[in-house]
């Protein structure tokens, strides 16, 4: 009988390094949940926002839905009603605001009992392949929801607590002037290949693309460029991004709930790749290949300045040749769907694990409220 792809995603970590992760992200999630000021988690019906103890809910539930209940409804949860009210596949966005979430205390509990239970295989010293892989599955899944937590609290201009151990959230900045890198014709490795450690199945499988020669932004695109594109004729029609102020003659920038002079020379930040190619077309430049991108990523990281954060691609979210999904299939599979757009890199809020060439983040181009920017090529 041929395993399936997931139980290849070895060598697998030690199981003391899989407990640190662990609980490296109960840490961010609890830290997060107990700054979350009284009233704060009832939050307007927004597209792109989950209420935040409904949120919290999930990642506990995923967490124990695919780690003790072998991805199976049939084996029961630990909290009553907990698929009819945490299951993101089975309870539409909306519907979220109108589920009977159970108390703060409940869930904490409940994240308790759950996490309690995989520290417990983990210390058994008794890991099977199977268990190592979806441990490492809910770990990775956590560190996106504590992600997508920074971006709501963003958002919503929620003060963000101090979490360790990640670093100094603001944007990289240079003086340098930047310049445009030449990158000669080459084969660009895509994807992810077995026996390499953990991979999301949208990176099945690794291949070779052959990219033409191009010339790429040593520097993401700054606020003060994006400024003046905005003030110029040409961007006139685009909305002042909402994290954005003028007071006199001084711009200033909210990171989370402080306001602060605006850092011209840092890389503009909360930009929609629509509008990312607006400003592309106005300048005869266009947005990077993912390939492109990757490309860039995999060089001398002294030639080009790192965003710290995720940028966009011109390239739309498509399966490689040959892929089939892994056992969590709303991962991926329903989001190739011609509209979603790849982004590589990394922000501030993403975890070290994540922080891989190989990784392919992706939303639909209208988005902006991720830590997200963008690089130029000339065409």
């Amino acid at each position: 009988m041929i395993e399936p792809d997931h139980l290849h995603y070895d060598p697998w970590p030690s199981a003391k390094s899989l407990a640190r992760s662990l609980e490296r992200s109960i840490l961010t999630t609890l830290t997060v949940m107990r700054h979350l000021q009284e009233g704060q988690e009832n939050v307007a019906l927004l597209p792109n926002v989950n209420p935040p103890h409904w949120e919290f809910g999930h990642l506990i539930w995923f967490h124990e839905f695919w780690v003790h209940r072998e991805g199976k409804k049939s084996n029961p949860s630990r909290l009553f009603n907990a698929d009819q009210l945490f299951d993101s596949s089975a309870i539409f966005h909306d519907d979220r605001w109108q589920a009977r979430i159970p108390s703060i205390e409940m869930l904490k509990s409940y994240l308790t009992d759950v996490m309690d239970l995989t520290l417990s295989i983990l210390e058994s010293g008794k890991i099977t392949s199977s268990q190592s892989y979806f441990i490492q599955l809910s770990i990775f899944h956590q560190d996106m929801h504590n992600e997508a937590f920074a971006y709501t609290w963003q958002h919503l201009a929620y003060a963000w607590p101090e979490v360790t151990p990640l670093e100094n959230d603001r944007s990289a900045k240079s003086d340098l002037a930047p310049y445009f890198i030449n990158v000669p014709s080459a084969q660009v490795q895509l994807g992810s290949f077995a026996h390499h450690g953990f991979m999301f199945d949208n990176e099945k499988w690794q291949h070779a693309l052959n990219v033409p020669e191009f010339s790429i932004s040593s520097h993401a695109v700054s606020n003060g460029e994006f400024l003046a594109f905005l003030l110029s004729q040409d961007g006139a029609g685009l909305k002042t991004p909402e994290h954005w102020k003028k007071e006199g003659e001084q711009w200033f920038e909210r990171h989370f709930n402080v306001w602060s002079k605006m850092e011209m020379h840092a890389p503009v930040r909360h930009v929609s790749a629509l509008d990312a190619e607006h400003f592309c077309a106005v300048q005869g430049l266009r947005l990077p290949t993912e390939a492109e991108l990757r490309a860039l990523l995999l060089s001398d990281p002294q030639n080009w300045q790192c965003s710290k954060l995720w940028e966009w691609t011109s390239s739309v979210f498509e399966p490689f040749d040959g892929f089939s999904p892994d056992p969590y299939q709303d991962y991926s599979k329903p989001w190739f769907d011609g509209k979603h757009r790849v982004l590589k890199g990394w922000s501030p809020f993403t975890s070290t694990e994540l922080r891989r060439p190989e990784f392919r983040n992706f939303y639909l181009p209208t988005r902006s409220d991720p830590f997200c920017g963008f690089r130029t090529c000339l065409l």
